[in-house]
């Protein structure tokens, strides 16, 4: 039985990745082929000539429609075949399936399953990535291991005081008992954890010059299947935000994570972190963009052993769930009840 979410958005790619050239990727097990047109409207079609599967993505542009690199069937940003070799008759099967496209938030977000169903409305947001009230760094990175075991880790941060101990964790994360809340109304998994008086992690203490013992705040929203929001706050110790909400002396991080399956047992790990400090600097923007993409390569190597342990063992082994779990455990049953076709009814 299949693991994946069909009638969903997914991120297929940053809008950057998207042009003139042919980009092939594979989303929920389909291969795809993106590009622009002319006009600059992204489109992606199935990756495959109905003549004898070539791939389009290995084949060439001419104007807005592609040619097929082996025999020459040509299809427009539709799909629809409009010319084939040897003959003016076009058979009425030579089509390719066309996907539904929208850019939003710096993303290319694809639509795999029903096309009917395809409501633009449903695409959840990240509207930091595109606001010059922040400055973003990003990246992708190919990982050798089901999406759900990225989700677990996402949801789970007290993973940050172990793996991550050189940048990004201390030992508060871990000690610090998290809130787990779900909205059921509109399927979100919500995991906070507050510490008042913590380390200032290289990470922090880099990017944002704080000195000494810092305030530090990690509210997670997770919208199954797809996107991942940590909205992170730091400021010197004790200092909290006024009550009119303003904030003069919190850092602000938002970090991106769009969770995109591949395959069964492989994912596109979609990572992007928006700052609202030092906007214009070119160092720390490499220092952020460097730092984050090592702790992504250190999830990555971690799910991947895992990956491997899980393929290797029978499915009647028992896991042992703790206090920490409650966020992870929802957002499981949230996909669960996604995937047989259900509302999304999970309680922490």
């Amino acid at each position: 039985m299949t693991t994946f979410v069909r009638d969903q958005w997914y991120v297929a790619a940053y809008g950057y990745e998207v042009g003139r050239e042919l980009l092939a990727r594979t989303v929920l097990g389909e291969p795809l082929v993106l590009y622009r047109t002319e006009a600059g409207e992204a489109v992606a079609l199935a990756d495959r000539c109905v003549h004898r599967r070539f791939p389009l993505s290995e084949s060439r542009l001419d104007g807005d429609t592609i040619v097929c690199g082996y025999h020459g069937f040509t299809y427009d940003p539709g799909g629809t075949c409009v010319s084939v070799p040897g003959q003016t008759r076009i058979p009425r099967t030579a089509r390719v399936a066309s996907y539904p496209v929208v850019e939003r938030d710096s993303f290319v977000w694809i639509w795999i399953g029903e096309p009917d169903r395809a409501d633009e409305s449903l695409l959840p947001r990240a509207p930091w990535l595109a606001d010059p009230r922040y400055t973003t760094v990003s990246g992708m990175e190919p990982l050798a291991a089901r999406y759900a075991l990225l989700v677990d880790n996402l949801m789970d941060l007290s993973h940050e005081t172990y793996l991550h101990g050189g940048s990004i964790g201390t030992p508060e994360v871990a000690s610090t008992p998290i809130i787990t809340e779900v909205d059921e109304d509109n399927g979100i998994v919500h995991v906070s954890r507050r510490m008042a008086d913590a380390a200032c992690p290289p990470f922090y203490a880099t990017s944002t010059g704080i000195d000494g013992r810092i305030t530090r705040w990690q509210d997670i929203e997770y919208h199954p299947p797809c996107l991942y929001l940590l909205h992170s706050r730091i400021s010197p110790a004790g200092r909290l935000p006024k009550e009119d909400g303003t904030d003069p002396d919190g850092f602000h991080v938002e970090v991106v994570y769009a969770i995109t399956p591949e395959t069964e047992h492989s994912t596109h790990d979609f990572w992007a972190v928006a700052r609202d400090f030092a906007l214009d600097d070119a160092e720390v923007s490499d220092f952020v963009r460097d730092s984050n993409r090592a702790v992504v390569l250190q999830d990555v190597d971690a799910l991947n052993i895992l990956e491997r342990v899980i393929a290797a063992e029978p499915d009647c082994y028992q896991e042992l769930s703790i206090n920490i779990d409650t966020g992870g455990l929802a957002a499981r049953r949230m996909l669960s009840q996604l995937m047989a076709g259900k509302p999304v009814l999970a309680q922490p």
